[in-house]
């Protein structure tokens, strides 16, 4: 089954990641839910912006992702903040445990996702950005928006 024909359905993104971390590599893993974590994604009930990811033991796991919890199943809603076991190949997994041992990297989530029926996360291997890299990041996309806002108006004409 190629990539191409795979259908995707964005739950939820962290948008904020990219403001606050320099992205270096993503990868994409499995998420082991239960069925009312499920039904709550579907509904688009989650939210990433303090999750982090986390290797221990050779296994990785995502860490203060906040799912809601689904109204129809009342007692068998598990927590909104628990850690949830991530899906990565071996080598996937020594790769980043390498990595992250390094100073400053960090594991972070960008987007949950539905891919062909199976909910998935796109991690990424980040750094923190500085402040004077994030005043950076806001003068060019101020200077962006003023450019396109020139650039549409240039094509109107004044009558």
């Amino acid at each position: 089954m190629a990539n191409e024909d795979a259908t995707i359905q964005v739950v939820t993104r962290n948008r904020r990641a990219t403001f606050e971390y320099e992205i270096f590599d993503t990868f994409e893993a499995g998420l082991v839910l239960l069925g009312p974590e499920v039904k709550s994604l579907r509904n688009g009930k989650a939210n990433l912006s303090d999750a982090f990811g986390s290797i221990r033991r050779g296994e990785a796991y995502l860490l203060n992702a906040h799912i809601s919890p689904y109204a129809m199943a009342a007692r068998d809603n598990p927590g909104e903040k628990r850690e949830r076991k991530l899906l990565l190949h071996r080598a996937e997994i020594a790769r980043l445990e390498g990595k992250l041992a390094e100073r400053g990297f960090t594991l972070v989530p960008l987007e949950i996702y539905f891919k062909n029926g199976r909910a998935k996360v796109r991690l990424a291997l980040a750094r923190g950005k500085k402040r004077y890299d994030k005043r950076e990041a806001i003068k060019r996309r101020e200077s962006d928006r003023d450019l396109a806002r020139t650039l549409r108006g240039r094509g109107r004409t004044s009558s």
